[in-house]
């Protein structure tokens, strides 16, 4: 997928300082390559518990965040996440005490 079509979907505005961010994450991301669809479609997933994906402003990884508050729609974004990670065989790293979590790449 292309950076302008990904940014979009992700529902940012393309520019060129965002695609140079999306292709330092590209390359910090191992396996992006094999995960980059899975990403897009977690993000799609997550809209019904207000979460997404986002590019972290502080590191170079995806960042998945759950704004939800319900604990029920909470549980259900994070079921959802750790599915993901199972399914697909993605590391990621929770922030402590927050519904954020940085998407690593691929295990091998």
């Amino acid at each position: 997928m292309h950076n302008e079509a990904m940014l979009t979907q992700l529902g940012y505005v393309p520019n060129e300082t965002l695609s140079r961010q999306l292709d330092s994450i590209k390359k910090n991301t191992q396996g992006y390559e094999k995960i980059a669809k899975h990403i897009m479609d977690l993000h799609d997933h997550l809209k019904v518990n207000k979460g997404y994906v986002a590019l972290s402003n502080s590191h170079d990884y995806f960042k998945v965040k759950i704004d939800e508050t319900t604990p029920e729609s909470l549980d259900e974004a994070r079921e959802k996440i750790e599915h993901f990670s199972k399914k697909f065989k993605v590391t990621l790293q929770q922030l402590p005490n927050k519904n954020t979590y940085y998407i690593l790449g691929f295990e091998h």
